[in-house]
């Protein structure tokens, strides 16, 4: 079985609701995985911009999910999670918030089965985080959704 991740708000490639953005409540979307691969320990996050006018933009990093952890509520987050630090200088979920008047933006998110757990203080950045996985990326799976001002 192959790792899935999926939203009950957008499907892949369509537009993020605006409550997820900084025009709405800046609140993390509803995401849910199934396909959990065999050796799970942990699983990590991360949410990127890659069409920022100065590069890939930083949203969303965290790692301490479970793997008994099969969803994330709208807005709300396990205890067990860890925050890295996004591109707004702060830890938890930024939402997207591109230049008025440019096309859609892709937000990627990226979910990680990791078959160890990591050892990160709070607020790590998307490279350490990065780092810390390097070979232990059991399988990957990805969904993207737009937004525009």
């Amino acid at each position: 079985m192959t790792l899935q991740l999926t939203s009950a708000l957008f499907a892949d490639g369509d537009m993020l609701p605006t409550r997820s953005s900084c025009d709405g409540e800046d609140m993390s979307p509803h995401l849910m995985w199934s396909g959990m691969p065999d050796g799970t320990r942990e699983l990590a996050l991360t949410m990127v911009d890659p069409d920022a006018p100065a590069g890939t933009f930083v949203h969303w990093v965290l790692w301490g999910l479970t793997p008994s952890t099969h969803e994330l509520e709208e807005g709300l987050m396990p205890d067990c999670v860890r925050d890295g630090k996004n591109g707004f200088g702060r830890t938890g979920y930024g939402g997207p918030c591109p230049p008025r008047g440019d096309r859609p933006h892709r937000y990627v998110f990226r979910l990680y089965a990791l078959s160890s757990t990591l050892s990160l203080d709070d607020g790590a950045s998307l490279e350490t985080l990065e780092a810390a996985m390097n070979g232990r990326v059991i399988e990957q799976a990805q969904l993207t959704g737009r937004y525009a001002r």
